[in-house]
């Protein structure tokens, strides 16, 4: 079975299980590294929160990942050996998708993109959601800036203390 096959078919049980405790699936891989085969689930708890006090506990991982396990061997999902990883995103996670820009808005980040805009090739600032294709940031040089969405390479919350 094709390893995108496998990821579907995992990330649909993983949702499953990961709802059940109130949470949901933020990414699925499985991929060779140097140890083998492993499947990483990220798991998160809706809402526009990211501190924290309202993040993924290590009981929720432990959680997910005795109850997902038992249904993978079950199903018989995973056609090879495999290391299972069940943990949160993180506090400094990735933005990827829009709805991430606009959950997000109004906590920091850092935006590289592709090309500049106004003159730079990153902004760091506070997310202002988005307004149409365009994320919305306003900068720590003082000044909004708004990036077609299509012209990120990597954006990432920034830890606040």
């Amino acid at each position: 079975m094709p390893p995108a096959d496998v990821v579907e078919q995992v990330r649909a049980l993983a949702a499953r299980v990961a709802g059940t405790f109130g949470l949901e699936i933020w990414d699925v891989q499985f991929r060779r590294e140097a140890s083998g085969m492993v499947l990483r689930i990220q798991i998160d708890r809706p809402g526009p929160a990211a501190i924290a006090e309202e993040c993924v506990s290590v009981e929720d991982c432990a959680h997910v990942s005795r109850d997902l396990s038992a249904l993978l061997d079950v199903d018989d999902v995973v056609p090879t050996a495999y290391t299972l990883e069940v943990s949160s995103p993180g506090l400094d996670r990735p933005l990827r998708k829009a709805g991430d820009y606009r959950r997000f808005a109004g906590r920091r980040a850092k935006v590289v993109m592709r090309e500049k805009v106004d003159g730079q090739g990153f902004f760091k600032g506070i997310l202002g959601g988005m307004d149409g294709q365009d994320v919305l940031i306003d900068g720590d040089d003082g000044r909004a800036h708004r990036v077609r969405i299509d012209l990120i390479t990597r954006a990432n919350l920034e830890v606040e203390f």
